[in-house]
């Protein structure tokens, strides 16, 4: 096991820098064969069709240590060579950012596999609280059974 863990997370008010992950990752690094990125963007449609904003809570301190301990699992799981999780909180609107994981790896299924496994557990674990705005009126999003699901199949 590499001693030397590439684990890096943000939770933050502002937008994603203009900074690519891929290539902060891989600068100066000849070890690293792939990188996968992910960026997941507030929908104007969810629970109801009229979205116009999200508001997103997070418990700080716990929120930080939960996102450092999926990427130390997705760390014992596969061979990493780097490791982002960037979670925004506050008002996004649509089209806004909202979360950005990144893994590197020698090889692409690894780096894959370990951006899927983090974002599951991402969505099941981190005590994060979203509040949509629609025109309809304003709800707390309710927990989904298939994110539990996608969740689950790592644990065999």
């Amino acid at each position: 096991m590499d001693v030397h863990k590439d684990i890096r997370v943000s939770v933050q008010r502002e937008p994603f820098s203009g900074v690519d992950d891929s290539r902060e990752l891989g600068h100066g690094r000849t070890d690293i064969g792939a990188v996968v990125c992910f960026t997941g963007l507030v929908r104007d449609f969810n629970e109801t069709p009229d979205v116009t904003g999200l508001t997103l809570e997070h418990y700080p301190g716990m929120t930080e240590r939960t996102l450092e301990e999926i990427g130390e699992q997705a760390w014992k799981r596969w061979p990493l060579k780097g490791v982002r999780i960037v979670h925004r909180v506050g008002y996004m609107a649509p089209g806004d950012g909202i979360v950005r994981v990144s893994a590197a790896s020698a090889h692409r299924r690894d780096a894959f596999e370990a951006c899927d496994f983090i974002m599951d557990f991402l969505k099941t674990r981190a005590p994060f609280w979203k509040k949509e705005h629609a025109r309809s009126g304003d709800y707390w999003v309710k927990e989904r059974a298939t994110d539990y699901a996608d969740a689950d199949r790592w644990e065999s």
